[in-house]
């Protein structure tokens, strides 16, 4: 009997030997940093399963592209901050002067985008993950082939899984009218333009580029005022911008175009830079860019703070260094405190959270578990720092998606998130860790295996 199996075995053992040789060598060559956790589940799931794992490695198992060449913008704001020396050191745009107004609920954030989609007096530009099927996302693309027929170029650039939540006719209204839609790596194309698990997660609208609404909402109810059905709203937040920063983020979303409709793209005429105003930067992060640059920055912001770290995210699964330095932080005497919804609208990411919360909560990390849902992405170091946009604290948000923030040096506009995000705390309860039995320590185990991917 055993005999009968040994050249199956042998067989298995080879391939799954060739599969993690073959996870090797596109490693090296490709010279592609991964996190310890993200690797020794690639490793064994090509070594026990490599029929299985290997075509979804040939897939997915991507997690930079290559880079677009950008020359290195010229500074407008005196260096100031280690934060803007680190952003510019990824080739970003520096930071500059612009005129900001941060959106407190949603009705502000949706007069904000009927403001944006209004002013544009050449075109319009717009990047989101999901636009809803329901009033609020119907309206925006009305208003937008509105724009198309006034003779405003409108562009639209969704999501491939967004895309599959609506039909195709959705958009005819604006097609008809002359705006472009396009969709970022479609799920079930044959066309080869990245892995598909790399998803578009930024959230931008750009005026002439010159006007940017931009922060944590998709474009649906339950981002601004409730869904149709009477089911309240999200928590979120978000912001407009006028100067500098609009632009740094006409010229991703140009290069975000650019890599779906295979053409060079535009470039981004110089805009006029305000004199006046509060310094702010545009940081894109993902795997279009050289580094991690959200990653980095949160790292070194931990290390950097002095007396708090404030921050509010709907998914919690660090990596073990963005785990390790928030603990550090917390034993060094910062205030470290992170709010989160008690229950997402993703049940699988709730669940990995957990091991990570309670090795946190024991190292004086205060967790804030709010009764309902919180979507907005917003973290304050001190009194001198910002971050806000549509990055979460997850291993897919920082190491995988595309994706967008801002960071704000003013101190009103630090000031203004901060007192935002204590109120929203003042909402919530705090954690109370409990030690795990032996089925759930083994359950979380398994799954972080593939947070990365969550």
């Amino acid at each position: 009997m055993l005999s009968s199996w040994l050249p199956s075995l042998s067989q298995h053992f080879l391939f799954g030997a060739l599969a993690v040789l073959a996870y090797v060598i596109t490693t090296r060559s490709r010279r592609e940093p991964r996190a310890p956790t993200t690797a020794i589940a690639w490793v064994m799931g090509l070594a026990l399963l490599p029929y299985l794992i290997l075509p979804m490695y040939l897939m997915f198992g991507r997690r930079k592209v290559r880079p677009a060449q950008q020359p290195r913008p010229r500074r407008t704001v005196a260096a100031a901050h280690w934060a803007s020396d680190l952003i510019e050191s990824f080739d970003l745009a520096p930071p500059s002067l612009c005129d900001i107004h941060l959106h407190a609920d949603g009705l502000a954030a949706r007069d904000g985008l009927w403001d944006t989609i209004a002013s544009a007096r050449q075109r319009l530009d717009v990047c989101t993950f999901i636009i809803g099927k329901d009033a609020l996302g119907s309206e925006t693309v009305a208003r937008l082939a509105q724009r198309a027929r006034e003779g405003i170029q409108v562009r639209v650039l969704l999501d491939g899984f967004g895309a599959m939540q609506l039909p195709r006719r959705y958009f005819d209204t604006l097609r008809e009218a002359g705006g472009e839609v396009a969709v970022f790596r479609p799920l079930f194309s044959l066309r080869v333009t990245g892995p598909r698990n790399l998803r578009n997660h930024r959230k931008l609208v750009v005026a002439d580029d010159r006007l940017l609404w931009s922060g944590g909402r998709n474009l649906a109810g339950e981002y601004f005022l409730g869904k149709d059905d009477g089911e309240p709203p999200w928590i979120d937040v978000s912001y407009t911008i006028r100067g500098g920063v609009a632009a740094a983020a006409a010229h991703q979303f140009e290069q975000d175009w650019a890599s779906v409709r295979q053409k060079p793209p535009r470039s981004i005429a110089a805009v006029h830079e305000l004199h006046h105003g509060k310094a702010a930067q545009f940081l894109p992060s993902g795997p279009d860019q050289v580094e991690d640059t959200a990653h980095a920055l949160l790292i070194d912001a931990c290390f950097r703070a002095e007396r708090r770290i404030l921050a509010v995210t709907p998914y919690f699964i660090p990596d073990d260094s963005l785990r390790d330095a928030l603990r550090l932080a917390a034993r060094r005497g910062v205030e470290v405190t992170l709010i989160i919804p008690a229950r997402s609208n993703h049940r699988l990411a709730d669940f990995a959270r957990t091991r990570a919360m309670r090795d946190l909560a024991a190292a004086g990390v205060a967790f804030v578990m709010l009764p309902f849902m919180a979507h907005a992405k917003a973290l304050v170091v001190d009194d001198s720092l910002a971050l806000c946009g549509s990055i979460n604290l997850d291993l897919r948000s920082l190491l995988l998606n595309h994706e967008a923030a801002v960071v704000f040096y003013a101190t009103a506009d630090i000031a203004w998130l901060a007192d935002w995000l204590q109120a929203l705390a003042a909402k919530g309860a705090p954690y109370a860790p409990r030690p795990p039995g032996l089925l759930r320590d083994v359950a979380e185990g398994l799954l972080l295996t593939v947070a990365f991917q969550l």
